[in-house]
């Protein structure tokens, strides 16, 4: 239930980026715009099968802990340094 959750909250934060932040390109279909950096953030797009890694859940929860729905960049914002997140992500992807 908890991971149906975060997909709800990851979609419709999407959904409210792309109605108030033109300026930025959608993220293909299928896929999730997010934000990594510590200090200087960095916009990734990632494939929606990530949402079903128990790692980047973890970093989902740590977002949500950190900023709510109030993310500074407008997306997603996944708090974590930038190396660490692809390395994490190019695991996915092996």
């Amino acid at each position: 239930m908890r991971l149906h959750s975060m997909i709800s909250n990851a979609r419709q934060l999407l959904k409210f980026q792309s109605l108030h932040n033109n300026n930025q390109q959608a993220a293909p279909k299928g896929h999730l715009a997010v934000y990594v950096g510590e200090h200087e953030k960095k916009r990734y797009v990632v494939p929606l099968s990530y949402l079903s890694q128990p790692a980047f859940q973890e970093l989902l929860k740590r977002a949500e802990e950190e900023f709510g729905f109030n993310h500074p960049m407008g997306g997603l914002t996944i708090p974590c340094k930038e190396e660490v997140f692809l390395k994490l992500t190019c695991q996915f992807s092996s």
